[in-house]
């Protein structure tokens, strides 16, 4: 007789919303889904990091405006002491600077609040999975944000953490097209088609160009990519 299957124990998920009637709708959608369990809610970020080391859920899903501790302060506090969590951002379309700050603390993506329920499922299982979640119309209005700022006030738009003098010269012209593309939230195979190369060509350009930039992930490429206009 063949061994029997090993269960697959279903993703630990922990909701972060000042609001409840967001928090309980969440907790309903994701608790019927096959595979996931909430195992928990909480309503800013002090209280989301406090139930992130009593509970250790693999994605957190976490408000980003919050009176409080708002969620960049909170992932900020979880992925220091929680490194294993995953963080994806809840969002509305005017939160573009809170966004470009929680993605440098090393959150893996962020999604819109009145998305339907099966893109938030998607998106869950993409950031557990080590992928990231970047929405290109969002992508899209940060870039927008971020000219404005300069525009009104040169010094408003600079990155939090400056650029390496050359850094970006650094780059071979491909990899800024690459890196350009990360800034849109495109994935791999979108990359891949756009440039007409492979996948695998793709992957060796984005690992080369975090090597060079001294950045941590893909998630951090594409801010870069969006604080610089590359």
């Amino acid at each position: 007789m063949p061994p029997a299957e090993t269960e697959r124990k279903p993703l630990k998920i922990l909701i972060v919303d000042d609001q409840r009637l967001m928090r309980e709708g969440l907790a309903t959608i994701i608790g019927l889904e096959e595979g996931m369990e909430v195992v928990g809610t909480a309503v800013d970020g002090r209280d989301a990091y406090n139930q992130v080391v009593e509970l250790r859920p693999d994605v957190v899903l976490m408000d980003i405006r919050m009176p409080g501790m708002d969620g960049v302060a909170g992932t900020e506090l979880i992925l220091r002491h929680v490194p294993d969590t995953k963080v994806l951002i809840l969002t509305t379309f005017d939160d573009a600077e809170l966004i470009l700050q929680a993605l440098e603390k090393g959150v893996q993506g962020y999604l819109l609040k009145d998305l339907p329920s099966e893109a938030i499922v998607s998106a869950i299982h993409t950031v557990y999975n080590g992928g990231t979640v970047l929405q290109p119309d969002i992508t899209a209005m940060l870039l927008r944000e971020m000219k404005k700022m300069a525009d009104r006030d040169p010094g408003a738009a600079a990155p939090l953490t400056p650029d390496e003098p050359g850094a970006l010269a650094g780059l071979t012209e491909r990899e800024k097209e690459v890196l350009a593309l990360l800034g849109q939230g495109r994935n791999n195979k979108e990359i891949a088609e756009t440039l007409s190369i492979t996948e695998g060509t793709v992957k060796n350009h984005v690992s080369n160009l975090i090597a060079k930039l001294g950045l941590r992930d893909r998630t951090q490429a594409a801010v870069y990519a969006v604080r610089h206009s590359v």
